[in-house]
């Protein structure tokens, strides 16, 4: 069943209901709708685990087995009754026989604490600090009524999924940490670039709600589908392709489901979403973990206690929050790089050594990174290119975040190890939305999927580069640079530096074009005074 106008009605209603009873802020709603589709979803996964067990004669005891001591004397069924079935924790059983106040009593005092009992023993971190926010006796009616109309269990993972992207696409503020919800599409286009295979660990550091964990399951499970086995998929007004993976075998699909994805967040309630947004979609064994990896660092012992990869991961996918610093004397040192305190810095760094020789990395950062003349700034690009192999930089419109930031970004594409010999910048001028103060109306005009085509092509694209006439104007959207040029440009790896232009073509390009430059002028400019001011109030302390 796919996601339909009417399960999109009810979600938007749920979104009206918590607006207008009070509840304005869109990523705890989110958070609260996690927490009631997982109490919905979890009787019928342990209804199917009671017929398996009996199927296949193993032992499994129901996580409604049993009984229940009462955290509050009001839900005892009569005076001095201290205990209940554990089945009276079920969804059917409560959200159908109770409203008002005695529902907000009973999930608040009794269905909460239970499943965070639940989640402590099965190590489904996103409900340790699960709490009730919806406290409004008719709204929480309401939206128990909605969400049981949604009829979750007739949806298949991928729909479950498309439901629960679009509770998250109304989260339109930025973190305090400077994280933000990353566009769809955007991810998907990063996923295609750095290609994530089956049997290839993938891990984002910094995974919000899991969306590129999320892209890169699609896009393995797509690599491994027949003809038959794909369909035309639409998600926030553009379509794509999805596949089923029906040539995986059971041992892919378990390796796929158990040993594949890793990730972490240090928000509490971004754990909750991205481990709820796996979960809807066949994926309930990721474990997202609460981890801040600039502040804490694993040994391998720590690892492999949490069932993490000791050597580092194949493949790492990431847009890190990018707005903010940290006071130097939390900085673990695995992650330094020179004195700076900027996040931006610090993750491309913990990327780099986190990745297994060989590994690829796709990852968002601020124009800033790419030229930015600070000692860190150049020290990081320096380590790129002579200890690894920085295969492509995608230059981002600019807008492509709002409504979040502003900030104009780039991908840096590299793999672990070796040196780099060339460049690979892409230019995308449009991505498929109007760039507006929203970015969420579609438009024809899309550079990315060329772009990809050409980076997919990049060793003929490379030929076609050395082969050019060079009195001839340059009007592709992708050029080269060789290791020499951008060494000599101080390691710059801003895309615009190094374009190819006539006369005639500089006379005629986009005013937005000129603009983005200009803005990665004062940029730079800002950024060095920012951290000019930082350094002298340290030095002052």
């Amino acid at each position: 069943m796919p996601f339909t106008p009417d399960m999109r009605r009810k979600v938007d209603q749920i979104r009206d209901y918590l607006y207008g009873g009070g509840y304005p802020d869109p990523l705890s709603n989110a958070e609260q709708l996690s927490f009631l589709f997982f109490f919905y979803m979890i009787e019928g996964i342990d209804a199917a685990n009671v017929r398996q067990a009996k199927a296949t004669k193993r032992v499994y005891t129901s996580l409604f087995a049993g009984d229940w001591t009462l955290r509050n004397p009001l839900n005892a069924p009569a005076k001095g009754v201290e205990t209940i079935r554990r089945d009276r924790m079920r969804w059917s059983s409560w959200a159908n026989a109770m409203s008002g106040e005695q529902l907000v009593t009973f999930v608040r005092d009794e269905v909460f604490p239970f499943f965070a009992e639940v989640g402590d023993k099965f190590g489904m971190s996103f409900m340790a600090q699960a709490r009730l926010a919806i406290d409004e006796p008719t709204v929480l009616t309401q939206v128990v009524t909605l969400v049981n109309e949604l009829r979750l269990e007739q949806a298949d993972p991928d729909t479950k999924g498309d439901l629960f992207e679009h509770v998250l696409r109304q989260i339109k503020q930025a973190g305090e940490l400077g994280q933000f919800r990353t566009p769809r599409h955007i991810i998907r286009a990063i996923v295609d670039l750095v290609d994530p295979k089956i049997g290839e660990t993938v891990y984002d550091p910094a995974a919000g709600t899991a969306g590129f964990l999320v892209a890169a399951y699609e896009h393995i499970r797509l690599a491994n589908s027949s003809a038959n086995g794909r369909e035309v998929a639409e998600l926030e007004g553009k379509t794509f392709e999805r596949g089923l993976g029906d040539k995986l075998s059971a041992a892919q699909w378990r390796k796929l489901q158990t040993e594949t994805f890793y990730g972490n967040d240090v928000d509490p309630k971004m754990v909750s979403l991205a481990s709820m947004n796996l979960a809807l979609r066949g994926l309930p064994d990721v474990r997202i973990l609460k981890r801040n990896v600039l502040t804490t660092s694993f040994d391998r012992q720590a690892k492999a206690e949490k069932g993490l990869p000791l050597d580092g991961y194949d493949v790492i996918l990431a847009n890190p929050p990018f707005s903010g610093r940290i006071d130097r004397d939390r900085i673990v040192d695995d992650v330094k790089i020179g004195t700076s305190t900027a996040t931006e810095l610090l993750f491309v760094k913990y990327m780099i050594d986190n990745l297994k020789p060989g590994g690829r990395c796709g990852v968002v950062v601020p124009e800033g990174v790419l030229f930015g003349s600070t000692g860190a700034h150049r020290e990081l690009r320096r380590v790129l290119m002579q200890n690894n192999q920085v295969e492509a930089v995608l230059s981002l419109p600019g807008g492509v975040f709002q409504p979040y930031s502003g900030v104009k970004t780039s991908v840096l594409v590299y793999r672990q190890g070796g040196r780099t010999d060339r460049v690979m910048f892409l230019h995308a001028s449009n991505d498929g939305f109007k760039l507006d103060a929203n970015h969420d109306q579609p438009i024809e005009a899309d550079d990315l999927p060329a772009l990809i085509a050409a980076f997919n092509s990049r060793e003929e694209m490379w030929a076609d580069w050395q082969a050019r006439d060079m009195a001839q104007p340059w009007t592709e959207n992708w050029w080269f640079a060789d290791a020499g040029t951008i060494e000599r440009e101080d390691w710059n790896l801003s895309a615009s530096r190094y374009r190819p232009e006539s006369r005639e073509a500089a006379e005629h390009r986009d005013p937005r074009e000129l603009l983005e430059e200009l803005q990665e002028d004062v940029e730079t400019i800002l950024g060095d005074i920012q951290t000019l001011a930082a350094e002298l109030r340290e030095s002052a302390a």
